[in-house]
Parts: C-alpha cells; structure tokens; sequence
C-alpha cells in the first residue's frame, strides 16, 4: 500500500518505464495525458472508464516515494502531466517553480465536490490553493489488540510502556517516527529545533529496546496475525487491518498527529495540460472518487462520494472519516529544507545505530 512505503531513510532512485494503462482505442483523437502516481493508489476501471469517455489515452507511471519521484519531475527528464505527491512535497515542488497553476474552470468538480476543510488543510503546503486538488487523506494513529492490551489507549506513551516489550510495532520511517517522539514531548511534528530534536531522539533511543521491529507493509500483517500488541499505522490500513482482524483498534492519540493529505498536481511545463485538467476534474467525479475510496481504502476528501457511501459504518466511520475539530495539535507534515533534512537523517541513524 502507498503510506507505508513514504518517508524512508534509505532510497533506491531507479528510474521505472513509462507504462500504459487501460485499453483506450488507438492513441485517441483526443491525445493522452501522462499520470505519475503511487503503486496501488488508484482503480484502474477508473483508468478505463476516462479513456472510453473522453477518448484520452492515459499513460500511466508508478513511483514509490516522494524522494523518488522529485528528482525526476525536477530532471524534466520524463514529460508527466498529472503527479500525486504528498503535502510536504508539493510545498517543495512550489518552492522549485515545478508546478502549474490549476484552471479550475476546467475542474468544476474539484470545487463542488471536495470538502471545504480539506482545502483549508492544503493552505498549509499550497498557500492560496492554486497547485493542488486533494485526493486521498488520513491520520496516522496506535493499532491495538484489544485481547492483549490492557485498559485504555489514548496515548503515544503506551509505545513506551515496559509491559508491552517486544510486541511493539514502529514505522521504519524518519519523519513518522520522529513525529510520534515530537508529539509525546509536546512538541510540532515540522520542528527544526535542534534540542527538541535530539530529546526526540532521546526519547526513541530508549524506547527502541521495547521495538519488535520497525517495519513497513509488514505491520499490518503482523497485526492482523496477532504478532504484536500495538502498531503505528496509518488510518487507510487500519480499515483494511480490521476487516480481517475484529480484535483491533484504532486511536489518534490525545498529543495529536499527522493529517496527510496527496494531491493531484499538474507539472509546469505539462505537455497535456488541458488533458490533465480533464483527468483531474474526472478523479473529482462522486461516482468516480467512491470507486477509488473502495478500491484503496484510504479516506476520500470528496464530500458527494462519502454520501454514497451505501455501508453505514463506514460513512460513518471514526478513522476514516475522523471529525477533525474533536482532536487537538493535529498538523500536517511541511517542506523544512534541505538543512532540516540533513539534520533529522542523521538524527535517525543515531536512533537506528544504538
């Protein structure tokens, strides 16, 4: 799945094929539109569906990581018209004049369909909203066996609680984990203070003999097969998790979290420009952003799509779609720069070295 993958200390910059994706007839009269998004991150009958009706061939491209994907935006190297990054990352791409402005006359369905506290969340890494449109958002939150744990979880200090040594699950992610170490300390998850930092790291150093593993998709499967007592996760998996596991449970902590957001953007010199506005406008679609939210389980920005939503607990469901004003210190991860970076990189191997 997408999150579980982002934010890892160690990179692999392959470069991947450009491949097609759905069956549309010839190239189109209406041309293509090059997309560059997460594995897994997407329904391909949606692919589908766009070709058949609007006779645009979509080339469709798979990244791993936001660091994987910068750089070759920033080469200019590969010509994508349509790119998913997370929030953090698009502030970054901002900054480096790699995206376009949105037309949103062209993407009527982005402003009638999206809800309005997810626009106000994208002010904090698109200032004005012209850049981005949201398209899959969460938290990242304790996954907890209710028949191992005992009494409440309601806080990030249960990850460091002796009693639950070796059955302790932790993202193998720097800014993830630093986060929940910020967090604990009553700290900002986007901190460049270099003593709140190392008390961060202070703090995850000690908690690392209690740590069965830091780990990637691998948590929810060890959850789900009941290998561990509690996990940090993000919401979109813990759906999937207790589909499969009735024992476990879900909860952002009272110290607050992360609330992510990935969005479609369109690359500054995107040779399809109108094409990408037409698939963005498409994604946008309620039908179309319910497929999507069923096929990917991760919660959906798109207010018309949510009431289509036929399951009750699910439209309804705290995790995936979590009234935000009811938590406090909630933020979304920022850009801090490559000096920040730097500083938290090496902080992480100190963690990971000890």
């Amino acid at each position: 799945m997408k999150k579980t993958v982002a934010l890892l200390l160690t990179l692999s910059l392959a470069v991947l094929p450009l491949t097609a994706c759905g069956s549309a007839s010839s190239s189109g009269s209406n041309g293509e539109v090059v997309v560059y998004n997460w594995g897994e991150y997407i329904d391909p009958d949606t692919i589908s569906m766009f070709e058949e009706e609007t006779g645009i061939k979509v080339i469709y491209d798979e990244f791993e990581t936001n660091e994987i994907m910068f750089p070759k935006i920033e080469a200019g190297a590969s010509k994508y018209d349509v790119v998913c990054p997370s929030d953090y990352m698009i502030k970054k791409m901002i900054e480096n004049d790699l995206l376009a402005e949105i037309n949103y006359d062209n993407v009527p369905n982005a402003k009638a369909n999206i809800g309005q506290q997810y626009w106000d969340m994208s002010k904090e890494f698109d200032t004005e909203n012209k850049y981005s449109v949201p398209y899959c958002w969460g938290t990242v939150g304790i996954l907890y066996n209710k028949t191992m744990v005992d009494g409440p979880v309601d806080s990030w200090s249960i990850l460091w609680d002796e009693k639950y040594a070796d059955n302790i699950l932790m993202q193998d992610s720097v800014r993830d984990a630093f986060m929940v170490a910020l967090k604990l300390n009553g700290y900002s998850m986007n901190s460049v203070n270099p003593e709140e930092l190392n008390a961060a790291k202070e703090s995850l150093i000690a908690q690392k003999p209690l740590v069965q593993a830091y780990v990637i998709d691998q948590v929810r499967d060890k959850m789900i097969g009941n290998e561990a007592a509690i996990g940090v996760i993000y919401s979109g998996e813990a759906i999937f998790t207790q589909r499969e596991n009735p024992d476990l449970e879900y909860v952002i902590p009272k110290e607050g979290t992360n609330v992510w957001i990935d969005s479609w953007v369109i690359t500054k010199n995107a040779p399809n420009k109108e094409n990408a506005e037409k698939f963005i406008d498409f994604m946008c679609r309620p039908d179309i952003a319910l497929k999507n939210f069923e096929y990917i389980t991760y919660s959906t920005p798109n207010d018309a799509a949510r009431e289509l939503i036929e399951d009750e607990d699910i439209r309804n469901s705290k995790i995936a779609f979590p009234t935000l004003s009811d938590y406090s210190n909630l933020e979304t991860f920022t850009y801090l720069g490559e000096d920040a970076d730097a500083l938290y990189n090496e902080l992480w191997k100190e963690v990971k070295s000890s």
